[in-house]
């Protein structure tokens, strides 16, 4: 096993839209509802500070392996994509810094059942992590994955797959990083 420490910094905003129960008050109207809860949709810990949860970065490895699709030298057609899968961990929850008061909020049409180019739309607000920097730490469990190949993985993964809402994977522009440092493997 190897340990890849990032220093990975935000190149677009970032926004998070963590599910959590309606918890619709006696006659409150959905304007009223959104503004009251939108905060809900942050990773929040104890104190209110914004996290990253540790399978955001790793879905977003796995996402960039099957999107690159990079061939293993010497074994034929075989891709990285199902050692990057099952042989990749972040096992730790990033902390951003953030207090979740001072995120600011983003308020935006979208289809009311989540699927693009369905007919109801809806209102809904959505918090916006303006910019972060975090230490991201990845434990390479497959041997398969070499330094540079993770280090390459990680790079493309930061600007064509993206982390949280409306990221470059599913149509978007948020979410896109990339790597200021990358140490060594330990």
């Amino acid at each position: 096993m190897k340990i890849a420490i990032a220093h990975l910094k935000s190149d677009s905003l970032y926004s998070q839209s963590r599910y959590y129960p309606n918890q619709k008050l006696d006659k409150e109207s959905a304007a009223d509802y959104e503004k009251r809860t939108w905060r809900e949709r942050l990773h929040v810990d104890k104190d209110g500070i914004v996290f990253i949860p540790p399978t955001v970065f790793k879905n977003c490895l796995s996402e960039a392996a099957k999107f690159l699709s990079m061939q293993i030298q010497g074994k034929g057609k075989a891709t990285y994509t199902k050692h990057f899968e099952a042989g990749i961990l972040c096992s730790e929850p990033v902390s951003l810094g953030i207090h979740k008061d001072d995120v600011i909020a983003d308020t935006v049409f979208v289809p009311a059942d989540g699927v693009r180019g369905s007919g109801k739309r809806v209102e809904k607000t959505f918090p916006i992590i303006q910019s972060w920097a975090a230490k991201v730490k990845f434990l390479v469990l497959d041997d398969t994955i070499t330094k540079e190949v993770f280090e390459y993985h990680l790079k493309q993964s930061g600007r064509f797959i993206g982390i949280g809402r409306f990221r470059p994977r599913n149509n978007g522009h948020y979410g896109r990083f990339v790597v200021e440092k990358y140490r060594d493997w330990e």
